[in-house]
């Protein structure tokens, strides 16, 4: 997901005419300047630049003209055509905060941090509403990652939960199951096959670094783990180790990543699985409100004690991300990918799958976001299960709900409610799940 300020406006469209006309004026607002700026609060400032360009070579120096059609400008994304007539209406108008604000929101779109970084600081200066400055106070912090990204740094966290689940271990909610390879007949479910609800608590950290060769090229590297422990049933405890390391070249709009990547999850203090792979990824940003990611997963699944079960996955995903003017993030993917058994003999332990994922975050203020993600995979498995007699299919639901809450600088709480339904012709891996829990992560 985005950065929480991946897109801006530095001022909502309630504001925009009062902060507008508050500035000293120039001359009379004519009609074709409140129509623009009108088209401008109703979300069309295409269409407002389209009404103001036209005239530009006779209206120029006109400072309410240049302000509005820089803000035109902005908000369609001609930053360049932005900058010429805002820094036109600051000549004069130079106590024009509207103008400078949005002359800021120009330059860190053309990536110019460090005169971005010296007209917000002034206009911040200047009495201006106080959720505009909130605005630009990220815009600045933005800033500051983007040049974070052109350094070298080493990031760590630290994070602790607690919460209960419905079903710890993905069982079964009926321990009465008929096996058709036995003629149907009905077998009980060890209780620990079925259903368990619990209490829990985890601890988690980790530590990742970006070593910058030049503004180009990168190199990258983390490490986290986390444990979980339930409350009865510590049988199923478990705990997951990764380890990642690679480079990040980026050119113009455009970001490759390619990363080797280690990991072993464990269950009961025993190890479970060790995965091992690596990922490349390519990011496509057109413009400061939109993104598209695709990646291929190339990876080997290996079970120290169920060596029949070993597998080598592949997973082709995309997605796409957009900041809408309201500062909504919506974001949308789809994926599909084969888990081949290694061993002879098993089809029915590979599959096929394909999935969806849909989600969106939506700021309440500067330090609550709501959120909410849906995702959906269909895994068709490669033959005939032993014992039920049918090729298995799983049709698998989930759905988390949530808000970020950030108290302090380097502080968020999470508050999440996790549902999992897991649809499935083979009745030992058909069940549901619900998770609600609450999350404190330290970032440093």
């Amino acid at each position: 997901m985005f950065p929480k300020q991946f897109h801006f406006s530095i001022v909502g469209s309630g504001l925009l005419a009062a902060f507008l006309l508050a500035a000293p004026a120039h001359s009379e607002v004519d009609a074709l300047v409140r129509e623009s700026l009108a088209l401008i609060e109703q979300g069309k400032p295409q269409q407002a630049f389209d009404r103001l360009a036209p005239v530009e070579a006779e209206r120029a120096g006109d400072p309410d003209f240049d302000t509005v059609l820089g803000i035109a400008a902005n908000d369609s994304g001609q930053f360049t055509r932005a900058v010429f007539a805002l820094e036109r209406a600051l000549t004069v108008q130079p106590a024009n905060a509207r103008a400078r604000a949005e002359l800021g929101r120009a330059l860190f779109a053309l990536k110019d941090n460090q005169a971005a970084r010296q007209v917000l600081q002034e206009t911040k200066r200047e009495n201006i509403p106080a959720d505009v400055a909130r605005r630009i106070d990220d815009f600045l912090l933005a800033i500051d990652r983007n040049e974070e990204a052109t350094r070298s740094s080493v990031k760590a966290y630290i994070e602790t939960s607690i919460g209960s689940d419905s079903n710890i271990n993905s069982g079964p909610s009926n321990a009465n199951v008929a096996v058709p390879a036995f003629g149907g007949l009905v077998f009980t479910l060890n209780p620990t096959s079925t259903k368990l609800k619990d209490d829990f608590h985890t601890v988690g950290a980790g530590v990742s670094g970006r070593y910058v060769i030049d503004p180009r090229l990168s190199l990258i590297g983390s490490v986290s783990g986390n444990a979980r422990f339930n409350h009865d049933y510590n049988d199923f405890d478990t705990n997951q180790v990764d380890i990642s390391g690679g480079a990040v070249y980026r050119f113009d709009k455009h970001e490759f990543t390619a990363a080797v990547q280690v990991g072993t999850y464990s269950a009961d203090n025993h190890r479970a699985r060790d995965q091992r792979g690596v990922v490349g990824e390519w990011t496509y940003r057109p413009d400061d409100t939109s993104q598209w990611s695709t990646y291929l997963q190339l990876g080997t699944l290996r079970y120290p004690d169920q060596h029949i079960r070993d597998a080598e996955r592949y997973v082709l995903g995309t997605s796409y991300a957009m900041a809408l003017r309201s500062g909504m993030l919506v974001f949308g993917g789809a994926y599909f990918g084969v888990e081949d058994e290694r061993a002879a003999g098993v089809p029915h332990l590979g599959h096929r799958l394909i999935g969806l994922r849909a989600g969106l975050q939506q700021p309440l203020n500067a330090d609550v976001d709501l959120f909410a993600n849906l995702g959906y995979e269909h895994r068709r498995y490669g033959g005939p299960d032993p014992l039920f007699l049918v090729t298995r299919r799983d049709r698998q639901t989930t759905l988390n709900l949530g808000i970020n809450w950030v108290p302090a600088v380097s502080w968020r709480i999470t508050p999440q409610l996790s549902l999992l339904k897991n649809n499935s012709n083979v009745a030992i891996s058909d069940f549901t799940k619900r998770v609600l829990s609450v999350t404190v992560r330290k970032d440093f």
